[in-house]
């Protein structure tokens, strides 16, 4: 699939959109405001098809594309965009208020967890699929999404 996107099959390319986005996603809204995290997620994409060509072999194409969304994150950042924080927000006009706290917390973690925790919780990714798609072995995700949530369960009970 990654050398016939290489060729330039925007199906092929389609298809890793479709395998891939969620992990994308995951990572972005590890580090983002979630309002701007599925935009961001289209920028990745569309880096990553410009640079494809640029990857040297088709197995780095996980990692490669976690570091782009990583680097997309950071721009995010530096561009220093004007935004409203949760805190700004009065409770009344918050949706799902409680949400936005747990992912506060979520991303308060360290970033091997939070991104883990994320793909499970939010983008509802299993073990295999989390494992599959960042190139982690399944106990390295097993191992993350355990003590995440035990970190996870700790911070919002106070402890």
């Amino acid at each position: 699939m990654i050398r016939a996107a290489v060729e330039g099959d925007r199906d092929a390319f389609g298809r890793l959109y479709e395998r891939y986005a969620r992990m994308v996603h995951a990572i972005l809204l590890a580090r983002v405001p979630p309002a701007d995290a599925e935009d961001l997620v289209q920028d990745v994409f569309m880096t990553a098809m410009r640079q494809l060509r640029g990857l040297r072999t088709a197995a780095a194409f996980p990692g490669w594309l976690c570091a782009i969304a990583r680097h997309r994150a950071i721009d995010y950042h530096r561009e220093s965009r004007p935004s409203v924080t949760l805190e700004s927000v009065p409770p009344e006009h918050v949706t799902g208020q409680d949400a936005f706290l747990v992912l506060a917390a979520i991303r308060a973690l360290p970033e091997s967890y939070c991104e883990t925790l994320i793909m499970r919780l939010v983008e509802g990714m299993t073990g295999p699929e989390i494992a599959e798609r960042t190139g982690l072995t399944a106990d390295s995700v097993r191992v993350n999404l355990c003590r995440g949530m035990k970190m996870l369960r700790d911070k919002l009970e106070g402890k």
